[in-house]
């Protein structure tokens, strides 16, 4: 594995407040990762930070091998980002904006080159229409295009799904999985759609309170041992007080309703035996996600902000 990123023990403290409490991560070649936690826990300040845009409080930020404190330029010449909603002439063409953006970058792209970028985000059919015309899907598409122009082996996106219909999100969806795959690219993408990240991210991070909670594979963090089963019934407390004076009773979960926690090939033997022990039942539904991993972690769960698909 080769760290591209790797933060070490980072802290932003504003008048008291700890936004960012002795965090640690790091961020492979290649990796999608996944840099979740609910609104306030501290992501966009820990972006801020990765793209110098606010001065950490302690810590250190190493990309590519390099400190970003003393090789900034070097660094973020290999970086591209986009930070909630993209800057852009809305009243020129996609392939203008981008030819604009080339240049302020210092980068003589050929014609070939910028549609091929604008290829890249699905904006090629579209590069003559002037962006007050792009819905806000395609203006956050164009956004990674002006992110990828100068070739970057980073790209960071904060929040790219924000605000966006379900088709926008699943585009969004797509091209992050190009950038990755077709394209080559490292992306950390920070965000609180928890079952989008699922679909993409190979690697992740819960942070709660500006704390990691846990960072790992998806794949192990996702362990099937964990899936969620729900449960109704005509009397959901006599079914639970009957299960729990049974061996199924150590799977039960301290919430309200009712829910076990077990590997997902018991399921069908916890049916039958509910259906034995004459338990009237009207629903079981199983689960195994990155929500339910998400609140199984965060303190506050009533209040995290999740969209589901």
């Amino acid at each position: 594995m080769i760290p591209v990123i790797n933060v070490r023990n980072l802290y932003k403290s504003y008048k008291g407040f700890q936004a960012v409490n002795n965090l640690s991560f790091t961020v492979n070649k290649g990796d999608v990762y996944g840099f979740l936690g609910q609104n306030g826990a501290g992501k966009s300040t820990t972006i801020r930070m990765l793209l110098t845009l606010i001065a950490p409080t302690a810590g250190e930020i190493v990309l590519f091998d390099k400190k970003l404190q003393t090789h900034r330029a070097d660094i973020l010449r290999n970086v591209g980002a986009v930070i909630e909603k993209p800057d852009l002439y809305k009243y020129l063409s996609a392939y203008d904006n981008l030819s604009i953006f080339a240049k302020m970058s210092g980068i003589a792209a050929t014609h070939k080159a910028l549609m091929e970028q604008l290829n890249m985000v699905g904006l090629a059919d579209r590069a003559k229409d002037k962006v007050a015309a792009y819905s806000l899907g395609m203006k956050q598409r164009l956004g990674i295009a002006v992110a990828l122009v100068h070739n970057p082996a980073l790209v960071i996106l904060d929040e790219p799904t924000n605000g966006l219909d379900p088709q926008g999100i699943a585009d969004m969806r797509q091209l992050i999985v190009r950038l990755s795959k077709e394209a080559g690219k490292t992306v950390l993408i920070s965000s609180h759609l928890l079952s989008e990240v699922e679909m993409i991210a190979t690697r992740m991070m819960v942070i709660h309170k500006g704390k990691k909670v846990v960072e790992g594979e998806v794949s192990e963090l996702l362990d099937p041992a964990h899936t969620l089963v729900e449960i109704a019934t005509t009397n959901d407390a006599a079914a639970k007080t009957k299960i729990s004076q049974t061996p199924w009773g150590s799977y039960l979960q301290p919430h309200n309703g009712l829910q076990l926690m077990m590997n997902k090939t018991e399921v069908p033997a916890l049916i039958q035996a509910l259906v034995a022990m004459d338990i009237p039942l009207l629903s079981v539904n199983s689960s195994h996600s990155l929500e339910n991993y998400f609140l199984s972690l965060t303190s506050s769960a009533a209040h995290v902000d999740i969209a589901a698909n």
